[in-house]
């Protein structure tokens, strides 16, 4: 096990986030379960000359602190993590802590917490200006959703997290310059049919720099382009509530119906947080081999090989549409025969049937050329 951390640590500083001699780097334990984790990070940082700083967030504390919170405490309580998050040259978040944890905080208090903490601190800071990776660890709640037992996950999350990038990032290439160049894209499936623009939006390739696992080629539609519906076929947890059979229906870019069985309330709810969340921000290809069935936790499933997701909110900086929220959320509809299939055209091309890539250049992506 201590190689495989090892491993693990070395590929998330030197393939992640390249980190070098001189530079400050955040480490941040989300839950108590990932320490031997965060000392081999800590540990190799001062290897490579760098200066490690070290934080640690409780979701039981957290939501104390959110509970009943007014404005002015959470954006006190933001201040201070924003400065440090401004003295840094990279970040690195380990994730171990159980988001159904948040679960009971009130919508107001989630809309305070993400407004005025997590869009400073992480989307206008962290990911803007600082070299950054973010990874989930294994535990025995995460073992759980994948029905696997933690021995089991444990062999998986290391399989997943380690594989080799460097061929995944060759392989993607063809993907990210047919998309970039593509003007319309058309996705059809059971309870699916829909249509939007990519023209003049930069597609970008993600290989395991910015999240662990990964595996995602990424761009978006032009704001007011999609039109037609959408039915996912994940589950899917935002703000600590479960989310299933989501259904969006579009018209000119907009989510004008959102349904999503007994949760229908909340899901309007999130999406009336602000103007920018009934817009997408993201149209992205799961494309990791390892990750074959959804867990509910949105770091794996988005990578999920045969999927792609279809994301709520603000837009990736490299990929813009200009689409501005304090919501970004990953919501996946994988397309393998077992899931029910699909089809995904660009400008009238089938490019992916049934999860599988049929151009002859884009094959290389498909998961047994990838392992």
């Amino acid at each position: 096990m201590n190689n495989k951390i090892e491993k693990l640590a070395l590929n998330l500083l030197n393939h992640s986030i390249k980190l070098e001699k001189g530079e400050k780097i955040l480490i941040e334990m989300l839950g108590t379960e990932c320490t031997d984790l965060a000392i081999e990070l800590v540990k190799q940082s001062k290897k490579i000359g760098a200066i490690p700083i070290f934080n640690i967030i409780d979701y039981k504390v957290l939501k104390e602190i959110l509970i009943d919170a007014n404005e002015e405490q959470v954006k006190e309580y933001a201040k201070y993590d924003l400065i440090r998050m401004q003295n840094v040259d990279a970040y690195i978040g380990i994730r171990s802590a159980n988001p159904k944890e948040l679960e009971g905080i009130s919508k107001e208090s989630m809309e305070l917490y993400n407004k005025y903490y997590q869009t400073p601190v992480h989307f206008e800071e962290r990911v803007k200006r600082t070299k950054w990776c973010i990874l989930r660890y294994p535990t025995k709640w995460l073992a759980e959703l994948a029905k696997m037992s933690l021995e089991e996950f444990t062999e998986f999350f290391y399989n997943v997290c380690t594989l080799d990038y460097d061929k995944m990032e060759k392989a993607m290439e063809p993907l990210k310059q047919l998309l970039s160049n593509t003007k319309n894209v058309h996705i059809v499936g059971p309870g699916t049919d829909l249509k939007f623009s990519v023209e003049n939006i930069p597609a970008e390739k993600y290989f395991g720099t910015y999240n662990i696992p990964d595996g995602e080629v990424a761009s978006c539609p032009t704001k007011y382009s999609a039109n037609g519906y959408i039915t996912y076929n994940t589950e899917t947890v935002y703000n600590g509530i479960i989310f299933k059979n989501i259904y969006f229906e579009f018209k000119d870019g907009k989510i004008i119906k959102a349904e999503a069985g007994d949760k229908t309330k909340e899901i309007n709810e999130i999406l009336d947080t602000d103007e920018g969340a009934r817009y997408i921000g993201e149209f992205a290809f799961g494309l990791n081999p390892y990750v074959k069935n959804t867990m509910g936790d949105t770091l794996f499933d988005e990578k999920i090989a045969g999927s792609f997701h279809f994301t709520p909110g603000t837009a990736l900086e490299e990929s813009d549409n200009g689409n501005r929220s304090n919501i970004h959320w990953d919501i996946v509809c994988i397309q393998t025969p077992e899931f029910g299939g699909g089809e995904i055209y660009f400008d009238d091309v089938l490019i992916r049937k049934d999860g599988e890539f049929v151009l002859d250049e884009l094959k290389a992506l498909n998961p047994k050329n990838l392992i």
